[in-house]
């Protein structure tokens, strides 16, 4: 018998979770930094999503090799961005990006940058949702024994 955890723990769900916790943090992050756009000397912070992805892939391939990839906890390792709270939950510890012009009043913010980096990060949020949703009506139908 397969406990909720067991299910919880299978599959994509894990990465696709870990994959919304990530965005939704960064998010904020990104919107933080857009709400402080015209703040003297607001240095924006932002984490790197090619590192988180890499690091995700690289404990998805670990899972893999423990487990057979069916099922299993997936252990994200900490990185110089990514840290584990008191509790075990990601949370982000951003760098600040050294690829903006520091203006006048000593703000290295850049409106058209950071609306790219929200809007896709809004995208890669999305994906992971509908992922998710899709995972869910899979068991959903596997559990009501219909196809």
């Amino acid at each position: 018998m397969v406990s909720i955890a067991g299910i919880s723990d299978s599959g994509a769900l894990p990465a696709l979770a870990t994959s919304m916790r990530f965005a939704a943090q960064r998010n904020r992050l990104l919107a933080h930094n857009i709400a402080n756009l015209t703040t003297p000397g607001f240095q924006p912070k932002d984490a790197d999503p090619r590192a988180f992805q890499a690091t995700l892939a690289g404990a998805v391939n670990e899972r893999r090799a423990r487990t057979g990839g069916l099922r299993g906890k997936l252990e994200l390792p900490e990185t110089s961005e990514l840290r584990r709270d008191a509790r075990g939950n990601l949370r982000l510890e951003p760098r600040t990006p050294s690829t903006n012009i520091l203006g006048q009043d000593r703000n290295n913010s850049d409106l058209e940058r950071s609306m790219q980096s929200l809007a896709e990060n809004t995208a890669f949020f999305r994906v992971a949702v509908d992922l998710m949703r899709f995972e869910g009506d899979r068991l959903s139908r596997a559990i009501r024994e219909t196809a």
